[in-house]
């Protein structure tokens, strides 16, 4: 693996986010902004192609003749008369991407049995536009010893649940036979990405089976289009939650242990979108290739996720104020220890009384998702939800944030200790950043649970008043 190591870290040139040089070695370029939310992807109304490649990655002998190295040996589809800078872009690209779909090492053997997994990672172009690798690990359909290949599909669009079905019936498309596969990824990709809570339907012929219709449902709700709360509830209670959601707002280092990839993805991933409507906006990586552990030891924030087998590698690599979260058994390793003073107490108990309510009745993904995501989106709409009126613009549409007045309006002491701090966050900073260039009135989710909680505060001083 030292050897794709090495090609990778040379393969991208990503840039710091906030104007900063460009970086030579994805050692030191995997500290800079890697963001995967939807809403700091590009906002997709529809129309766009869902996807840029279907990749095959299989473990191909290195010359030495002992270990693996991780190869793509199929590129659907194939791009011919590039111009020389999208060449280059392209071959820095799939020069990537080995790596991340194998990043356990290169200790391998031929199986007979292999659970599959499926997982995600993201890469930054030079440019800052981000891809995200939607990866399915199994084995190939045959009998006998063989090793696992991973199916790969590129997009630059956030949308994992779809994503994984459309995994699905790659899956079930590889058992019969390669040539299977294509024609439905055809079909996929001439077909337009659809709006949020639209339908798009594809016809795909199966030998033995017949014509199948695919029904691909994007969800109404974009903001939570890209998570899974499941494996997160399942792995640690609501406490812990908490504690990881707080030490995330005050941008710290936190690592997740995980033996599977899938539940390392997942986790990280929901982690992350517990700070909708903000971006994290620092290193972050699902699953660290093992080439790449070092970053564990960067002084910058970074959230990042490490298989168990390099558990101690980890433990014995010198780091400052990490939250260690082991999924496998529900426990914090390593912490800072101030944890359950970070947030509010009045609000932490609130997002705990509200995640603990009717939590058995859920059923869907999509309600679990609205379940757990609600309580802090509501957490930030009783904290920062003023932020607008404390913009003010020039004649020419310019808006400069009032940072002082914004958090002296705070009527909790409590609130206002927490928000002092949080307003010098980069998750803070570069939010209002766009609400100071943006010269239409705030819209989306967020801005709808804002208005709403105004209109809550506007009832229950009316009500307060006729009582008097």
């Amino acid at each position: 693996m030292d050897g794709l190591g090495r090609r990778l870290r040379t393969s991208l040139r990503l840039k710091r986010g906030r104007g900063g040089p460009a970086q030579d070695h994805l050692g030191e370029a995997v500290r800079e902004p890697e963001r995967t939310q939807e809403h700091c992807l590009p906002s997709f109304a529809g129309g766009q192609h869902f996807f840029e490649y279907l990749l095959v990655v299989s473990l191909k002998k290195k010359h030495s003749g002992r270990d693996y190295e991780p190869t793509i040996t199929y590129q659907f589809p194939k791009r011919e008369n590039l111009l020389r800078g999208q060449q280059e872009e392209e071959e820095r690209l799939l020069g990537a991407i080995p790596l991340f779909c194998f990043p356990d090492g290169n200790e391998w053997a031929p199986l007979t049995e292999y659970p599959r997994e499926t997982f995600s990672f993201v890469l930054t172009n030079v440019d800052g536009s981000r891809k995200i690798g939607y990866c399915r690990r199994l084995l190939p359909a045959g009998r006998g010893p063989r090793l696992p290949e991973v199916y790969c599909i590129i997009s630059c669009i956030g949308c994992f649940g779809l994503f994984s079905k459309i995994l699905d019936e790659v899956e079930k498309r590889h058992q019969i036979s390669l040539a299977v596969i294509y024609p439905f990824m055809q079909g996929l990709r001439e077909a337009a990405f659809p709006a949020p809570g639209k339908t798009v339907t594809l016809k795909s012929f199966i030998p033995d089976s017949g014509t199948e219709f695919i029904s691909l449902t994007r969800p109404l709700d974009s903001h939570l289009e890209h998570v899974d709360f499941s494996s997160l509830l399942h792995c640690l209670s609501f406490e812990q939650i908490l504690q990881i959601f707080a030490s995330a707002v005050l941008e710290r280092r936190i690592i997740f242990l995980a033996e599977g990839l899938s539940t390392l993805s997942q986790c990280i991933h929901a982690a992350a979108a517990l700070l909708y409507p903000f971006s994290w906006a620092h290193t972050y990586i699902p699953v660290v290739p093992e080439s790449l552990l070092d970053t564990v030891c960067c002084p910058t924030p970074f959230m990042v996720g490490v298989q168990m087998r390099f558990r101690e590698k980890v433990m014995e690599s010198p780091m400052e104020e990490v939250l260690l979260v082991n999924l496998c058994e529900g426990t914090f390793l390593m912490s800072v220890g101030d944890e359950k003073d970070i947030l509010p107490p009045k609000l932490q108990d609130d997002i705990l009384d509200s995640l603990g309510q009717r939590i058995k009745e859920l059923q869907t993904s999509e309600q679990i998702n609205e379940h757990v995501s609600g309580p802090f989106v509501q957490f930030f709409v009783k904290t920062v939800g003023h932020y607008a009126s404390y913009i003010k613009r020039e004649a020419n549409g310019q808006g400069h944030f009032q940072e002082r007045a914004f958090y002296k309006a705070l009527p909790s002491k409590a609130n206002r200790r927490f928000v002092k701090k949080f307003v010098k966050t980069q998750l803070f900073s570069l939010f209002i950043q766009e609400a100071e260039k943006s010269k239409n009135p705030p819209a989306g989710y967020f801005q709808q649970k804002i208005l709403e909680y105004e209109e809550q505060k506007k009832q229950k001083k009316s009500k307060e008043k006729t009582v008097k």
